[in-house]
């Protein structure tokens, strides 16, 4: 389990700080290479034989997202899960982007 994957998300506002350059550079080396920085937001696409799998991927996000309270953007079709983290409370990437990405590699 990565260091990031072993922490929580916690609840932030409009008050919370946006994560600096360095750091959001820090964290996108932390996790998976396949998450791509957009701006203010880190996207994965997730490729699958079948809509089932898929879905199935998206379901075990679903879950984790509600148990962390940090929820992603779904884009789902056949064969496809694509997975967009930000923090829209502070129209920028937390700590929680990055920490709600370490859990999903390791689903």
């Amino acid at each position: 389990m990565s260091q990031l994957a072993s922490r929580q998300c916690e609840a932030c506002n409009a008050e919370t700080p946006a994560l600096d350059q360095e750091t959001v550079t820090n964290h996108l080396a932390e996790i998976s290479p396949d998450w791509v920085l957009i701006d203010s937001r880190i996207v994965r696409e997730f490729k699958f034989k079948n809509f089932r799998d898929a879905f199935g991927m998206a379901t075990k996000t679903a879950l984790l997202a509600e148990q962390q309270g940090h929820h992603p953007d779904f884009e789902l079709g056949w064969g496809f899960l694509k997975l967009t983290l930000t923090t829209h409370a502070v129209k920028g990437l937390t700590d929680n982007d990055f920490i709600m990405a370490s859990k999903i590699d390791e689903l």
